[in-house]
């Protein structure tokens, strides 16, 4: 019994612990990292942590990964290639009582709708190499799952973003910027409400595809208006988009504009969200503390890597699909 994540980072950690708050609390929970210090501080947590950087086989997982009844994949691809299915299919084809996969993929799979709102049966974005990696591994897992006669849960998760990737910590640690595009909006959700759906998912063994995201996209420069509110203190300047000084990604992702609708796994799964909207979820990482605010250039005490990062202004999700730090 368990359940194994591939990329133990922000999303699955989330997950974790709700998994273990609401599903079962003495479930055994097995992961794998990247990074030496993550490594170590997971283990420090209870999980029993494992190296693999999606390069090479890990070399230690696969007694825990055959123990385990549930899979969590939140590794993006790479190269157009799947790392987990490229590397261990050989040890996910030998699990005796495989139950549940779920796949985190990203709303970039779908095409830009001009701002309209879209749902999972929206065209999808053939534009980028990016999108149709997604899409490509996305059916794979989908084949997998068939072959298995398993269940399989694919979320196309928004822009994360959480205690101590937010809105809040920008602004505290100086970081913060207020482009303007006129009409544009990111989608986005708070990692707690990934960490509680999917786990939800997995006690109902949930079969589909699903968006994740929250009730209400919305411009990026509204949220750090209303982060600059609640800590009371001056928010940084507008700056027109067509002055502003970004990467190409960064402006890839202003291209891309689109209102991404929840209503089909509030629906299946019978719920609302814990923080439906930005608002709720920065009132709560302020109220939490989970920053340092005081002299200007305070320092962001939940910072770490971010997932994938690249610049992502809709938050902390640069390909908006959650990935091992």
């Amino acid at each position: 019994m368990g359940i194994f994540f591939f990329g133990m980072g922000f999303s699955s950690l989330a997950t974790a612990n709700a998994i273990h708050e609401i599903v079962d609390a003495q479930l055994p929970i097995y992961g794998t990292t990247r990074s030496r210090p993550k490594a170590e501080e997971l283990i420090r947590a209870g999980i029993r942590t494992h190296a693999f950087d999606g390069r090479a086989p890990g070399l230690m997982l696969a007694g825990d990964l055959l123990k385990s009844n549930a899979v969590v994949i939140s590794i993006a691809p790479a190269n157009g290639i799947d790392p987990v299915l490229a590397h261990h299919r050989k040890e996910l084809d030998e699990i005796k009582d495989l139950q549940w996969l779920c796949y985190f993929s990203s709303i970039a799979v779908y095409a830009s709708s001009k701002g309209a709102w879209i749902d999972e049966t929206a065209e999808l974005n053939e534009e980028t190499e990016r999108a149709r990696n997604r899409i490509k591994i996305e059916q794979e897992w989908r084949d997998y799952a068939k072959k298995r006669k398993v269940p399989l849960t694919i979320f196309r998760i928004a822009g994360i973003y959480g205690p101590g990737r937010s809105a809040i910590n920008k602004l505290a640690d100086g970081t913060a910027h207020r482009i303007v595009k006129k009409g544009q909006v990111f989608n986005r959700v708070h990692v707690h409400d990934i960490g509680r759906i999917t786990a939800l998912a997995m006690s109902k063994k949930l079969d589909g595809t699903f968006n994740l995201t929250d009730d209400e996209p919305a411009p990026p420069q509204h949220l750090v208006t209303f982060a600059a509110k609640l800590m009371d203190v001056k928010p940084p300047p507008s700056i027109p988009f067509s002055k502003a000084q970004m990467s190409d990604i960064a402006r890839q992702f202003y291209a891309d504009n689109k209102r991404v609708s929840n209503a089909k796994i509030k629906k299946t799964l019978g719920i609302e969200l814990l923080y439906p909207t930005f608002r709720e979820g920065l009132r709560e990482i302020y109220g939490t503390g989970d920053m340092e605010i005081g002299n200007k250039g305070a320092g962001n005490k939940g910072s770490g890597k971010k997932e994938s990062g690249n610049g992502h202004p809709g938050y902390e999700e640069g390909d908006k699909g959650a990935r091992d730090t």
